[in-house]
C-alpha cells in the first residue's frame, strides 16, 4: 500500500528515498526553534527540506551564507537533516522589496497610521517601479550573485539548490510589474531573461548540482509575478538549456497570502491538490521531474497523483507542520493516527503574520480546532 510514496526517485541529479518533500516555508522564530522543526520534520520521514528564503547577496533579507555565523547555521541546518537520511536543498532568494520605500513606510508603521496589510499593499506598489529601473549593472550584479550563493551553498553541505523563480525572478518575467525597454524587458524571452541568468548562473558556478526551479505561474486574478501558462511552452525549454533539472510548480506570488497558502474555504484553491491544475500545464513541455504542492494532505490523494505520473514529487509544508511523522505513519501503514492539517490558516498563515512565529492548532498551547 502506497508503494508510490514509497518509492526513491532520481529527482534532478540526486537520489531521493520517498516522493515527499517539505516545501520552503518561512517560520519567523529564533534560530534553535528553527533547527528544531527542521529537526522534527526530517526525523518524520520525509526524503528532501527545502530551506526558503536563502538570501543571494550580502544584503538582504533572511540569514546570510555570506557572514561566518549565518553560514554556520546553514551547516548545521546540514548536519542536522541528514543525520536522519534526508537531503537538504537551498532555496536561493532575491527579494524585489524596495528599501527605500520600505523605510519610507517605517514612521508610518511605529506610529500605527499604517498596518501590516496597508504596508504589504505598499511594498507591492512599490515593486514595478522598483525591478523597471534598476540600473543595469545591478541587475547583472544580482544574477551573477545566484552562482556565488550557490556554490557557498554547497561548502555549507546542501545537496540541491532551488532557485526561487517568484520575487524579484517573477518580477522581472511578469508584464504587470517589468516595463523595462532594455534586455530584461518587453517580450516574453526578455523578461524571462532575469531567471534564466540566474539559473544559468549556477550551473556555470557548480556544473555537477542540482538545480531546481520554483515555477510561480500566475492565473486570472490570482497573482501578478511569474509566468501565464500560455507563456510555459517557450519558458520550460529555456529553462533546460540553461541548466534546470526539476520544477516545483506553484502558484505565482505579490498577491493575498490566503491564494498562495489557501485555506480550506478558499473560492478557488480550497480543494485537495488546488495547484497541481499547474502542473498539468508544464507536464505538456518538459520531461523533466515536476513536484507538486498544494493543500496535500490525503495519503490515498497524494498516492493517486503520484501513480498516474500526475507529478513525480508531493510537497507539503503545512500538513508537515501538523504531523511531521506523517511519512513514517504512511510507510508505516498508520494513516489512522495521521494529524490532517485541516488548512485552517488560524497559527501558521496567521502565526507569521501576528509575528509570533509559523506554528500549528495541534502545537502545544495552541488552540484547538
Amino acid at each position: 500500500m502506497y508503494e508510490t510514496i514509497q518509492s526513491p526517485i532520481r529527482f534532478g541529479r540526486i537520489e531521493l528515498k520517498n516522493r515527499i518533500i517539505f516545501a520552503p516555508t518561512t517560520f519567523g522564530v529564533s534560530q534553535e526553534e528553527y533547527i528544531e522543526k527542521i529537526r522534527k520534520i526530517a526525523a518524520g520521514g520525509c526524503a528532501m527540506i527545502i530551506i526558503g528564503d536563502v538570501p543571494v547577496c550580502k544584503g538582504g533579507f533572511g540569514i546570510s551564507l555570506y557572514t561566518k555565523k549565518g553560514f554556520a547555521f546553514y551547516q548545521t541546518l546540514a548536519e542536522t537533516v541528514h543525520t536522519y537520511h534526508c537531503k537538504i536543498c537551498a532555496q536561493l532568494h532575491q527579494s524585489d522589496s524596495d528599501w527605500k520605500a520600505m523605510v519610507r513606510c517605517v514612521l508610518g508603521v511605529l506610529l500605527k497610521r499604517i498596518s501590516m496589510d496597508d504596508l504589504r499593499i505598499k511594498l507591492q506598489e512599490a515593486v514595478s517601479p522598483y525591478i523597471t529601473n534598476m540600473p543595469l549593472k545591478k541587475v547583472r550584479k544580482i544574477t551573477k550573485s545566484f552562482g556565488t550563493a550557490a556554490k557557498l551553498a554547497q561548502q555549507a553541505g546542501f545537496d540541491m539548490v532551488q532557485v526561487h523563480g517568484d520575487r524579484m525572478c517573477g518580477s522581472f518575467a511578469s508584464a504587470v510589474y517589468n516595463h523595462r525597454q532594455d534586455a530584461y524587458g518587453g517580450t516574453l524571452k526578455k523578461r524571462a531573461r532575469f531567471l534564466l541568468e540566474a539559473v544559468s548562473a549556477v550551473r556555470k558556478a557548480i556544473p555537477e548540482i542540482s538545480i531546481d526551479v520554483k515555477l510561480p505561474i500566475r492565473m486570472g486574478q490570482y497573482g501578478k509575478a511569474g509566468f501565464l501558462q500560455e507563456d510555459l511552452s517557450v519558458i520550460l525549454p529555456l529553462l533546460e538549456r540553461a541548466g534546470a533539472d526539476s520544477f516545483h510548480v506553484t502558484l505565482a506570488n505579490h498577491d493575498d497570502l490566503e491564494n498562495t497558502i489557501p485555506p480550506a474555504n478558499h473560492v478557488a484553491f480550497g480543494q485537495e491538490g488546488c495547484f497541481l491544475p499547474f502542473c498539468d500545464a508544464v507536464k505538456q513541455y518538459t520531461k523533466k521531474p515536476v513536484c507538486g504542492v498544494g493543500g496535500l494532505t490525503q495519503p490515498d490523494f497524494v498516492e493517486q497523483q503520484l501513480k498516474s505520473g500526475r507529478i513525480d514529487c508531493a510537497a507539503m509544508s503545512r500538513q508537515l507542520l501538523a504531523d511531521s511523522d506523517w511519512p513514517k505513519k504512511v510507510m508505516a501503514g498508520e494513516v489512522n493516527q495521521i494529524r490532517h492539517c485541516v488548512r485552517c490558516n488560524r497559527e501558521c498563515l496567521g502565526g507569521l503574520q501576528r509575528h509570533t512565529g509559523t506554528h500549528c492548532i495541534y502545537e502545544k498551547g495552541a488552540k484547538s480546532v
